[in-house]
């Protein structure tokens, strides 16, 4: 009895074979194909928060960008009457200012120690403003000086700054001094 069954086994174990490999190749397919759905289902899955919150970050630091590169008309126009180039400033210092030829309205400031990319503010003074906001550099530019002050530290990196043509109007004030502000014409009272 144990060799009919031994012998059975040994006559039916080569179409168990090649059913099992017939089957193989079906089975990979099919599992190829039940592997490949999963991924195309994992891509058309809608993104998780954290995705849409770092997609929505990009867009708003995007729009910040783009916001900050576009100039007004006021702005353009106080960038237009900045002074620039090697200008000499007290104790032997100096800074360089110079516009960016890329970005029109911004400027970069350079001295010992520092460096800043700039932009123009409006003021109600009159006076003109170039600040760094994320570095807390200010440069203010009257008719006579200029100079570069550090808000976060609150101390001035740069004093009695001046151009040629800020030189000219320092010497004009010395020579002819304008009227001060809280003095009165005897002739107004």
């Amino acid at each position: 009895m144990k060799r009919l069954i031994a012998s059975a086994l040994i006559l039916i174990a080569p179409t168990l074979l090649l059913a099992e490999t017939a089957q193989k190749p079906a089975a990979a397919k099919a599992e190829s194909a039940s592997k490949a759905k999963p991924t195309a289902q994992a891509k058309a899955k809608a993104p998780t928060s954290r995705e849409q919150l770092h997609s929505a970050a990009g867009q708003v630091a995007a729009g910040i960008a783009a916001a900050e590169a576009a100039m007004g008309p006021s702005e353009l126009a106080i960038a237009e009457r900045v002074h620039v180039g090697q200008l000499p400033c007290e104790l032997g210092a100096s800074v360089h200012l110079e516009s960016d030829a890329k970005a029109p309205g911004y400027f970069n400031l350079q001295g010992k120690g520092f460096r800043y990319r700039m932009h123009p503010v409006a003021t109600s003074t009159g006076a003109i403003r170039l600040e760094d906001s994320k570095a807390g550099a200010v440069w203010l530019q009257l008719a006579n000086k200029s100079m570069l002050m550090d808000q976060k530290q609150g101390k001035r990196l740069a004093d009695e700054c001046a151009s040629p043509a800020q030189v000219a109007v320092a010497q004009a004030m010395k020579t002819n001094p304008p009227p001060s502000l809280i003095d009165t014409p005897a002739g107004a009272r």
